[in-house]
């Protein structure tokens, strides 16, 4: 029968180990953690992609400023149920909506437009203009 290696090393002082002064603790692999990823663990450290410094900019949160939006297409789809919820009115053929009072800031030209929309916001894209006009709407800007 083979001898298994932890009964082949009982009675030696290092185990396989080398001097008596290896395998002792943290300092046997250069400290804990990210220890010494500048000096002496580099290569270390690059194997596992740290990067070290600050790269780019971040924008204050103060800075950021988010627009709320709304497509065409979204506005045709939704056009008859608003006017049942009483948010747009239909006058004279033409649906009139006025974003403005539902906090939307953009009208944005994705989707398609089937209907005659009077809308009413205070930005709109150059596509979302012209999708309203090509089906007989209007579009007003307002501040």
């Amino acid at each position: 029968m083979v001898k298994t290696k932890t009964k082949k090393y009982r009675g030696t002082r290092t185990c396989g180990g080398g001097t008596s002064k290896n395998r002792r603790g943290a300092g046997n692999r250069g400290g804990r953690g990210n220890s010494g990823t500048r000096k002496h663990n580099v290569t270390r450290s690059m194997k596992r992609g740290q990067t070290f410094g600050k790269y780019g900019f971040e924008v204050p949160k103060k800075n950021i400023y988010k627009e709320s939006i709304v497509n065409v297409g979204e506005l045709d789809e939704l056009i008859e149920q608003l006017v049942d919820d009483g948010i747009a009115e239909e006058k004279d053929g033409a649906y009139h909506i006025d974003l403005n009072s539902l906090d939307i800031n953009k009208v944005l030209g994705a989707g398609k437009v089937t209907k005659s929309l009077v809308v009413t916001a205070r930005n709109f894209s150059n596509a979302a203009k012209d999708k309203i006009e090509k089906s007989n709407g209007t579009c007003i800007e307002s501040e």
